[in-house]
């Protein structure tokens, strides 16, 4: 069933010319207005429920042993199109026991015809349907009556209640550092969608605001959302919402100039974890804060063991006192992704399984070992009878394009995110070399077995 959304046409409605008075009728005014709002938006003290943290079910069909003892892994692209540069994708349960991943789309970051992109995964198949666009930097601007210069990072979340949210970072001005974040939602698993509503999180201009990783729930229903800051310093935030996606409040998970997109992870009770995305030139590693008070407060981020060359990190906890990070654990470039399991003091790493590497332990090489490699690896795991020649074709040279340089080629993987299903199993989607959305699945057994 295709995607609909709200009538854009509808926000339209009502729009009257206003006469603008004189600087000196309106400016003080202003002004004040802008200083009392911001002592109330610092004021303001809403009580916060604890974290939830669910517990995974055994899945339907499969004995309780299978689920315990068989290690299983299974790797498939989500996306379905070579001509686009993609990047950024976000990945969630549906109520049906399906999947749909999200991302962006276009000829290249921050391009104006990039959009937000969607697929979904049939469980009674076990494929991925078509990709189709979602929405579209048009339509956000339509509907939000404000101009929009480009899409990106689109964040999509199954909530307790069976609502299925999205969250995606548009901007009106400059590059990121211009950015806020949009919201919609949809109560039929996907099939319909509302019309994106701008999120206020600042009350000076609203800007600089983005989002990356999911949020995760507190027991009454409520989310934290973490976003992350890029204009004057580069530091995260906790934004507290209420069920239906209103702001309640907002609080400083790091400060300064090196750290951005937080993955959260509940403990349980009043504590969660964050692993935050270095990017400063003083530790290269991941960097790590703690909350015993349900977001509210957050201690001073420390650097922990795997390096972590200004990139994308995904965490996700067990249930059992272990988590799982997925992360680029290299000094430098983006050719290896690496999934670690580790416990909640972070104290004790063990690597689980390297899931995409460079073909050689170099971060260029030369284009006939990339055009090779990139033939090999993805015939490895296309679905059954869709490889030709001329689709092969087609993804080498889209793909090296994107990827090669002054006759070298360097392979990415990044941008994980991972969520646990219903049944237990593990997903993590991410990019691969910027022209498809590799989706990889594990259980449990498979994480211990190593």
């Amino acid at each position: 069933m295709p995607i609909t959304t709200i009538n854009p046409a509808s926000a339209l409605e009502g729009r009257y010319p206003v006469t603008a008075p004189s600087l000196r009728f309106w400016l003080v005014p202003l002004l004040l207005s802008l200083l009392f709002g911001y002592a109330l938006w610092q004021a303001r003290a809403l009580e916060v429920a604890p974290f939830a943290v669910p517990a995974p079910a055994e899945g339907a069909g499969d004995s309780a042993l299978d689920r315990l003892l068989v290690p299983e892994f299974e790797s498939r692209f989500a996306s379905t199109g070579f001509h686009s540069h993609v990047h950024s994708s976000s990945i969630a349960p549906l109520p049906d026991g399906g999947l749909i991943s999200v991302w962006f789309a276009g000829s290249r970051e921050g391009a104006e015809d990039v959009n937000i992109r969607t697929s979904r995964y049939d469980p009674a198949t076990q494929r991925w349907g078509e990709e189709f666009k979602l929405i579209s930097r048009e339509t956000t601007e339509r509907v939000l009556q404000r101009d929009i210069r480009k899409l990106g990072n689109p964040v999509i979340s199954l909530a307790p209640n069976g609502r299925l949210w999205l969250f995606y970072v548009s901007v009106s001005m400059g590059g990121w550092a211009g950015s806020a974040i949009n919201a919609m939602h949809s109560d039929d698993g996907g099939d319909s969608w509302s019309a994106p509503r701008r999120l206020i999180t600042s009350p000076f201009l609203n800007i600089s605001t983005l989002v990356r990783n999911p949020p995760v729930f507190h027991r009454d229903g409520s989310m934290g959302l973490p976003v992350y800051h890029e204009f004057l310093g580069k530091f995260a935030e906790y934004l507290y919402l209420s069920p239906d996606g209103r702001i309640l409040d907002k609080f400083r998970i790091s400060s300064g100039n090196h750290s951005l997109q937080p993955a959260i992870v509940p403990l349980g009770g009043d504590s969660a974890l964050a692993l935050l995305r270095n990017a400063g030139v003083e530790h290269g590693k991941v960097l790590a804060t703690y909350t015993r008070d349900r977001g509210r407060t957050w201690s001073e981020h420390v650097p922990v063991a795997p390096w972590n060359p200004d990139s994308a990190v995904a965490a996700i906890g067990e249930g059992d006192g272990h988590i799982l990070v997925a992360l680029n654990d290299i000094a430098d470039g983006r050719f290896r992704l690496t999934l670690y399991q580790t416990d909640e003091t972070l104290k004790n790493w063990r690597q689980v399984a390297v899931l995409d590497e460079s073909p050689r332990p170099e971060e260029w090489v030369e284009p006939a070992l990339f055009r090779d490699s990139l033939h090999r690896k993805y015939t490895a795991i296309a679905e059954d009878g869709e490889e030709t020649p001329g689709m092969l074709a087609e993804l080498q040279r889209h793909a090296e394009k994107r990827a090669c340089r002054h006759g070298s080629c360097t392979f990415k993987y990044e941008y994980p995110t991972l969520i646990r299903a219903a049944n237990g199993d593990f997903h993590m989607v991410y990019s691969w070399n910027n022209t498809l959305i590799k989706h990889v699945v594990f259980n449990h057994a498979w994480v211990e077995k190593g």
